[in-house]
């Protein structure tokens, strides 16, 4: 399982340890991932997502999973997501 939100394609960043005697070895900056179940209102179901804290905050704010997907770029999410917004997009233009 990859360190990669689903829907924003936030992944691990690189940096340093700094030492008080000013030493710096690497390290890294790991995202914060949760796996949470989102509910989409146009399928009528939930999806099993690992996303970070910061993007379940924009989900909440943007008015859920549907309204999140439909603004996100299709370069950051991932197959799975893709596939979701392409059947949300579907279902709502068949409604």
């Amino acid at each position: 399982m990859s360190r990669r939100c689903e829907l924003t394609g936030k992944g691990p960043m690189s940096g340093n340890n700094v030492s008080h005697a000013n030493n710096k070895t690497k390290r890294r900056f790991l995202p914060n991932l949760n796996e949470v179940t989102l509910q989409s209102e146009t399928l009528d179901r939930g999806f099993r997502l690992r996303i970070s804290a910061a993007a379940l905050r924009t989900v909440d704010h943007r008015g859920g999973l549907d309204a999140f997907l439909a603004k996100a770029k299709d370069v950051e999410l991932s197959a799975n997501a893709l596939k979701i917004k392409k059947d949300i997009a579907k279902a709502q233009a068949a409604a």
